[in-house]
Order: C-alpha cells, then structure tokens, then sequence
C-alpha cells in the first residue's frame, strides 16, 4: 500500500506536457568517448593479508620488479605475505591531455584476503591497442574491512577491491576524433520520432542558407558544421546540444518481480477491461512433539511431527476501466481494492496477454 500510495503520488506530480530536453542529455558525439585501461600490478604493505604460496605469480612479479632494480631473488625460494597481486582499471575521458588525473580501481587476483592499508607500486596502464595512456600509484582505500582471529572473524563490504583517488596520470593524450567540418550524433535511445525532431531543430536554427542535419536513421544524424562555424567547432558542439527537443517515449512498463518494482510511462493506455481479482492462501504448519516411552519398558524417544494446514480464500474484488482508460486510473482503482506491488504485476502481465495493454511490457 505504500508503495501504490508513493507511486501514485508520483504520477499526479508528473504535468500533462513534458519540459523539452537538453540535445546533451540525447545524444553523443561519434568518436568523442571514453576508453577503457587496464594494467597488472603490485599491493605491497598488507599485514599479513597478502597472496600466499600458492599464487606463484605474485612471487614472479616481486622477483621481477625487484630485478629490475638490481636485486636478484628467486621466486621459489620467496615467502611474502605482505604483497598481492592485482588487476588495476580507470577510464581514460575524452580529449584528456598528458598530466590529467585519474581515478584508479584495484582488485586482487590472487588468493589474498584484504588489500586494505596497501600500496600500489607504479603500474602502466594499456588502452585496447596495446599501447600505454596512464601510470598508475599510491596507496589502495578499501570500503571494507576483516578483522578477527583464528575462532571467529568479521568481513565488513568488499576488503580485496579498493580506490586511488586521482592515483593514475596521463602520459598519452586519449584517442578522440575531433570534428572538422562534419559529425555524426548518436542517440542514447534510437528512436525515429526524435531523430527526426533532432534534425528539424539543428536546422531551424542552423539552416538558414542550407540544411546541415539529416536523420541518417533511427540512432544517427549526420551535421555538416556551418561555413561561418568552421573556425569554432567546440562553440558549434556547445550551441547544438543547448538546444531543446521535445522527445517522445514509447509507451512502456518495467516490472521487477524480485523487488516488486513498477515503472509505468504516462502515456500507457488500456482498452475497456474488467479485472476480477481475489486471494488464496494456504498456511501450513509443522510442529514436534516428544513422545516418552514408559518408565522400565523397552521403547525409545520419539519425535513425532504434527502437521497443520490452514485456508484462506477472500472474495474476489472487481475493476471496471472505461474506453481511454489511463494507467493512473488503474492505479487508482488498484489501491481502492487494496492492492499490493505485487498483485499489480500480476494483473499487468494478464492484461498484457487479454491485449488490452497498449504497451510494451518488459520483465527484468
């Protein structure tokens, strides 16, 4: 009920006609994205909490560092307990300049137990292509902890994943395509109706002489930069995505059935119903029961289970929806009955089937 009565809330908090939305907010630029890095790594300075003997490569990686600055130890005959081996990831922005900071995340490969209080010994940072964008360093912040001994120990959160904050560097400028004389805007969501109303607006305020959009298709419109913009393609970027654009959205309903979760577009209609819907439950109960033998006789101690079944059946209770009928109506009607998130599910998933659900209706 207090869900349905939130939710309810929500829509009646929705006005008739949707704010146009930031050409920002809709689309991105072909070529300007981030990249993914990802390097291996050293932990050193864990107390104890490090890889152990089994994980051979942490000793091999040790040795190796340790070579290259002129000790030579060999692995087998290495026992640290203080270092683990891990993985290190951090997204390169677009158009990020050598000398920019990022911020780096650390997992343990290995079969160590908590990073935290660790070192992240200098580690490159390689893009798809195999070459080296960022260096990363410094000391790992965990958002958990295990603490305890050897009876009894307590794990808070996640203690072999952790952070450095602004603990990678540039070294390579990132990989973007800037435009130069013409770009090509993908939508988030592809979608024909808001390409095209995407075009229409980049023109009516950029094509005076000539047309410079055109919806390619449902996800791409292709812009060709005005001749008096040529020399200031970044200003021509920021005055296209300030424009505004009044998207249209497909009628849809999400249901979550393992949060009882339920989001409902405005504009989802359903054709004249009646929805009949009741409550069958079924409670069953087993108890234990002790059954002594007789003092001085032969028998033994029985435990004897004692089963116990109990139903319920409420009436069922009926909506009525008219011809034009609009998902706020239905939820209206829905907590009239008293219905819960997860009675709606249902009763959705049916209409969807009757066909009288003008949505698409989406279970994840």
């Amino acid at each position: 009920m207090r869900f349905l009565a939130l939710f309810l809330a929500l829509l009646a908090a929705v006005p008739e006609g949707m704010a146009a939305t930031r050409l920002k907010d809709l689309i991105s630029i072909e070529g300007v994205r981030d990249n993914q890095l990802v390097g291996y790594g050293v932990v050193v300075g864990l107390a104890g909490t490090g890889d152990k003997r089994t994980t051979v490569f942490s000793a091999q990686s040790l040795a190796n560092m340790l070579l290259r600055m002129g000790v030579s130890v060999n692995p087998s005959s290495m026992l640290v307990a203080n270092v683990a081996a891990v993985m290190v990831t951090a997204t390169l922005p677009p158009f990020a300049q050598p000398g920019s900071k990022l911020d780096v995340t650390v997992g343990a490969v290995g079969d160590a137990t908590n990073l935290q209080g660790g070192l992240l010994v200098l580690t490159s940072l390689r893009g798809a292509n195999g070459q080296v964008f960022a260096e990363a360093q410094g000391p790992v912040v965990t958002g958990g902890f295990k603490a305890g001994g050897a009876a009894a120990s307590q794990t808070v959160n996640h203690p072999t994943v952790g952070r450095i904050p602004e603990g990678g560097t540039v070294e390579r400028g990132a990989p973007s395509v800037e435009p130069n004389g013409h770009m090509r805007l993908q939508l988030h969501n592809a979608d024909f109706a808001n390409s095209a109303r995407i075009a229409e607006v980049i023109n009516q305020k950029f094509g005076q002489q000539a047309l410079v959009a055109q919806a390619e298709n449902a996800g791409v419109v292709t812009v060709d930069i005005p001749a008096d913009w040529k020399h200031r393609v970044t200003e021509f970027i920021a005055a296209v995505e300030d424009l505004k654009v009044d998207v249209d959205s497909a009628a849809k309903i999400v249901v979550n059935e393992r949060t009882g979760t339920i989001v409902i577009g405005k504009d989802v209609r359903i054709s004249p119903v009646a929805i009949l819907h009741g409550n069958l439950s079924v409670e069953i109960q087993t108890t234990y029961q002790v059954s002594q033998p007789y003092p001085g006789s032969s028998g033994s101690t029985q435990v004897v289970p004692q089963t116990t079944v109990a139903t319920s059946n409420q009436p069922a209770k009926s909506v009525v929806l008219q011809q034009g009928a609009t998902v706020d109506e239905l939820v209206r009607a829905l907590t009239a009955i008293g219905s819960t998130p997860r009675d709606v599910i249902a009763i959705l998933q049916n209409l969807r089937a009757a066909g009288a659900l003008d949505a698409e209706l989406e279970v994840i």
